[in-house]
């Protein structure tokens, strides 16, 4: 089953959606600006892309909280607090995790 966390707010994350939904796979959207984000799902997130790829640097809520000088369970927890933060769309199937910018990148999981 594929997992999408998905901002409806973003054309990026709907285009990806709309691919996920064309190839009619097994699906499970997680609106996370609507759902809350677990420290352990974010802490995931970073273990496997890396902090600096999920989090969204030009954000104002980034630069107001000054988080380009703050350690990785400061960042955590403000992606937690301000979910716009998250870099979007994150894909999931098993053990395999994207970003899927641009939306075609969810293409590299759809062929495996």
């Amino acid at each position: 089953m594929y997992t999408i966390y998905h901002n409806p707010r973003c054309s990026k994350s709907r285009a990806c959606l709309q691919l996920l939904q064309e190839a009619a796979v097994p699906l499970k959207i997680v609106d996370y600006m609507h759902q809350s984000l677990s420290a352990e799902i974010v802490r995931s997130f970073a273990a496997k892309l890396g902090l600096a790829a999920i989090v969204r640097s030009n954000e104002a809520v980034y630069k107001e909280q000054r988080l380009a000088e703050a350690d990785e369970e400061t960042i955590i927890q403000a992606i937690i607090d301000h979910p716009q933060l998250l870099q979007r769309p994150i894909v999931i199937l098993g053990l395999q995790m994207l970003i899927a910018r641009p939306p075609e990148k969810i293409l590299e999981l759809l062929n495996d």
